[in-house]
């Protein structure tokens, strides 16, 4: 169990010790998106749904969302956020609410895992907000866009 940073001698889940690490600043942007029907997109657009403002309430859980990964992802470490920014994007000739969030913090460990909980809690906050109109609806494409610092280095999806 050696190769494994996330296991212990007895091959048990440990949390990995990242008290010697250096403080860098680190920052990570998610991606993700939310596929509608028509009559569920124009609602969105109208901020006419029933349960009120869709994509409001969504950014609000996305950051909430961001900030609670260490309690619902096991092996994360609580990471003080400097700042997590989400935005949407209604694109009208896919039916997709388009979501993206960039998380910043100064720390020991990254925040990739933040910025993708961010997104996939606003999707599903989105859904939620949704799911009286429309039940099919697909949450998909959630990703990685970028990460920088960190002794893994920086990475960008465009160059994998």
């Amino acid at each position: 169990m050696a190769d494994f940073s996330h296991f212990n001698e007895e091959g048990r889940a440990k949390m990995v010790d990242v008290g010697g690490k250096d403080t860098t600043v680190r920052t990570a942007a998610a991606a993700g998106r939310v596929l509608v029907n028509k009559e569920c997109f124009d609602l969105i657009k109208s901020g006419g749904m029933k349960k009120g403002d869709v994509l409001g309430t969504a950014q609000i859980a996305g950051i909430m969302g961001a900030k609670s990964t260490s309690q619902i992802i096991p092996m994360c470490h609580p990471i003080m956020i400097n700042g997590v920014n989400i935005t949407f994007s209604l694109n009208e000739e896919d039916l997709a609410v388009e979501i993206r969030s960039e998380v910043k913090c100064s720390g020991v460990t990254g925040v990739e895992m933040e910025a993708l909980s961010a997104v996939s809690i606003a999707a599903l906050t989105i859904y939620d907000m949704c799911k009286a109109v429309q039940k099919d609806m697909v949450i998909d494409r959630i990703h990685l866009l970028r990460k920088t610092g960190g002794k893994s280095g920086d990475f960008r999806w465009e160059d994998r």
